[in-house]
């Protein structure tokens, strides 16, 4: 099944979350609870570059962005600079003790954690995984090597990014009721696709595992081991996934496309982006990673950044938990993240022994951006864009479908004097002219170009991220409206099996009670929808499935139809 070509990008590497989603310790130190790492002073607030602060007011201004803070530390000590508000129409100002969701900085975290546990010989690195789950857990493996916790660290553990078991009851809180029962469920079942080692390929689930596996090995559960291992011996207070009624009272609300959203609860992946913070607490992490305060855990914290390996992608190398960029003859180490409706980013120069923290209330990409150029100017900050008006008859005229690829579409439609964008199984957000025919998402790096045709009427769009491609309007296009009915338990479960599609490429059919899920190889699961016993529809894509019986009456195999092309495939188990 193809699936919506369009998304934000990742709120982790490749300096781009969590599906593009997600949000990823025994002395107290009195050292760092003051003098070094006290809040800046208005001229300390200075040292933040000029530009960074006009790009911080300028997105912040034009609602790209709601709220964001942005801290520095070094030598001289701990600067902020906070602007926005902490909610949509709110009034408070975000600051160094605002709480945010920081998504998979969260992974840096538990490379430290395995990097504590290691040097205390509780674990060793090349430990197979399976020794510290539950009894009767099974971990994929291939050709004789298992996946061992140096493996899950680097992501090159051969698991994919998410499981595929992972099926939300709520979108807004995607992992809220993914448990580590399903978690270990989807493991007992999966199969490599390649080899334990062979390749980097970044991880929310061996990210999770990990975690999981590190509270397993330590009796608790992984805010708990967070807590007792880094949180507490470097003074991180407002470092927590559970938050207490004036935690909460300081939590800014997450916002997507300037819209308030639900925050993220995650349960089994804790260890991949389940935590909490605040500017504050984050450079005081980063000054023990710089060294500029003592700690017992300086060995684990130095460990965590070693023997970074290539990931094949240019001037990005992965350690245990972080990432390493070079560029401009400078190392950077860094790792960002991003929820519902936050992006974050912190990052370090060791040489320099130099740390930034960038944390926003909202999903723009700028904050990246923002981050890399407070470690190295040299690399640029994007252009703010300038929104114009334009009449609300020629948005009109831009209304309608337009086909991006076979069963993906944009539908495009207007409210209140803006143009919002949705694709096939995804969200609608709006789009911000910058001319007459040019809109921009504030959401994403992306943007929309209309194009008329020689009669003049609006002919396709084009969508710009990572490329261009055309999208041609569909005249007259009414997207089918499909009615569900009721199929028998035992019907369902003639269905459940495995079909193949191509050549590695299997289509899995599951029964969940009165619902069946479809998955393609490296795909997440979707449920599927019944339109007569043997025709069942997909919701997410405009897609559907036909079950084929033979002469006896058996399953034989199915037909994917999607886009007006017909996909067979012949059951094989």
């Amino acid at each position: 099944m193809r699936t919506a070509a369009f998304s934000r990008p990742d709120p982790e590497p490749a300096a781009s979350g969590w599906r593009g989603w997600l949000r990823l310790g025994t002395i107290v130190l009195g050292c760092l609870a003051g003098g070094l790492l006290s809040t800046g002073s208005a001229s300390a607030t200075d040292r933040i570059a000029t530009e960074v602060r006009e790009q911080v007011i300028r997105r912040v201004e034009s609602e790209e962005i709601v709220g964001v803070v942005v801290g520095v530390v070094d030598a001289e000590g701990a600067s902020y600079f906070g602007y926005g508000r902490l909610s949509a129409g709110g009034e408070r100002t975000p600051g160094e003790r605002t709480i945010f969701e920081i998504g998979s900085i969260t992974k840096a975290f538990t490379g430290v954690l395995l990097a504590e546990m290691a040097e205390r010989g509780l674990v060793a690195l090349d430990d197979p995984v399976a020794r510290f789950l539950p009894p009767g857990s099974r971990v994929p493996s291939r050709d004789g090597r298992q996946i061992t916790l140096r493996d899950l660290a680097g992501h090159r553990s051969g698991l994919p990014r998410l499981p595929g078991n992972l099926v939300p009851r709520d979108g807004a809180n995607p992992y809220a009721d993914y448990t580590a029962r399903e978690m270990l469920e989807f493991l007992r079942g999966h199969r490599l696709e390649r080899a334990v080692g062979a390749a980097y390929e970044y991880s929310n689930l061996g990210a999770g595992l990990l975690g999981y596996a590190l509270a397993q090995r330590a009796g608790t559960d992984y805010e708990g081991l967070v807590i007792e291992r880094l949180a507490r011996p470097l003074g991180l207070d407002d470092t927590r996934i559970t938050l207490s009624a004036e935690q909460r009272s300081r939590l800014a609300r997450g916002h997507a496309g300037g819209r308030p959203v639900a925050n993220w609860d995650i349960d089994a992946l804790a260890g991949a982006g389940a935590l909490r913070s605040t500017a504050s607490d984050m450079l005081r992490f980063l000054a023990a990673n710089l060294g500029l305060v003592e700690t017992p855990l300086a060995a684990a914290l130095a460990a965590s950044r070693q023997e970074p390996v290539e990931t094949g992608r240019e001037q990005l190398a992965v350690a245990r938990g972080w990432h390493v960029r070079t560029g401009f003859d400078r190392e950077i180490v860094w790792h960002n993240g991003g929820t519902g409706g936050y992006r974050s980013f912190c990052g370090f120069d060791p040489v320099a022994r130099r740390g930034v923290v960038v944390l926003s209330n909202s999903t723009s990409d700028v904050v990246d951006a923002l981050g890399l150029n407070l470690l190295e100017p040299r690399y640029e900050l994007p252009a703010v864009r300038e929104v114009v008006a334009v009449d609300a008859a020629r948005l009109a005229d831009y209304a309608g479908y337009y086909e991006l690829a076979p069963g993906v579409l944009f539908h495009i439609t207007t409210e209140g004097g803006r143009l919002f964008a949705q694709l096939s199984g995804q969200e609608r957000y709006p789009v911000f002219s910058t001319s007459e025919t040019e809109y921009f998402y504030k959401v994403v790096d992306a943007r929309l170009t209309f194009v008329r045709g020689e009669d003049g009427a609006v002919d396709h769009l084009v969508l710009h991220q990572g490329g261009d491609r055309k999208a041609p309007r569909l005249h007259g296009y009414e997207p089918p409206v499909r009615a569900e009915v009721e199929v028998a338990a035992a019907v369902l479960e003639r269905y459940v099996g495995g079909y193949e599609l191509a050549p590695g490429v299997e289509l899995t059919v599951t029964r969940d009670n009165d619902r069946l899920y479809a998955q393609l190889t490296s795909q997440p699961r979707f449920p599927v929808f019944a339109e007569s016993e043997t025709v069942f529809f997909y919701k997410v894509v405009e897609a559907q499935i036909t079950f084929e019986t033979g002469e006896q009456g058996e399953v034989t195999g199915l037909v994917l139809l999607q886009g007006g092309v017909e996909h067979r495939a012949r059951r094989i188990r």
